[in-house]
Parts: C-alpha cells; structure tokens; sequence
C-alpha cells in the first residue's frame, strides 16, 4: 500500500500514529475559474492563544506541512496579492488534518 494522500503530499517513512500532522494545498482562483496552486507562500502555525510557533514556505506545487501537538490550531496563510487567510484546524496524535486554503 503506498503512504501518500491522493493528490497530497506523500507520507512514506512517516508514522502517523506517533504524528499529529498538518497539511495541505494553498490554490488561487484562476481566470478560467479552476483553481491553481501556489508556490512560494507561507503558510504559519499559530497556537491557541495566537502566539507564532511555525512557519514554512509552500512548494512549487503549493503544498505544506506541520507536525504539531494536539490540539487546536490556526494556519495563516501569506501569499503576493492576497490578503492574509486564516484557517482552524484541529491536529490529533494518529490523524492527518489535509486542509485547502483558497486565497
């Protein structure tokens, strides 16, 4: 069986049942209205109170990712000509949170 998410970030050599793992894609609306990926975004990890504990660039295909502690979490995504997307999201030890952030 292979480790990845269907059209996401492959999980081989990642034990997700010792993991609370965030992840996922950030996309902009295209002109032909499909939706593109974007590459060179940041994308922060802030904890519950809002206090900046990561952050990581998107790669070229838009895609990132945290390991983080249970609980409850807020992903601010930065990108050029967007303005700052802010997304909940809970991680759990043993699960993959996959979030889509739309800009």
């Amino acid at each position: 069986m292979c480790g990845a998410t269907e059209g996401g970030l492959s999980l081989d050599g990642i034990d997700v049942n010792k993991e609370a793992v965030i992840q996922g894609q950030v996309l902009r609306a295209a002109a032909d209205g499909q939706s593109e990926p974007v590459p060179n975004a940041y994308v922060r990890l802030l904890d519950r109170s809002g206090e900046f504990t990561a952050e990581v660039p998107t790669s070229a295909t838009g895609h990132f990712r945290f390991f983080a502690g249970d609980g409850q979490w807020t992903l601010r995504t930065l990108a050029p000509k967007a303005d700052p997307v802010d997304r909940v999201v809970k991680a759990q030890v043993g699960s993959v949170a996959e979030v889509t952030v739309a800009i």
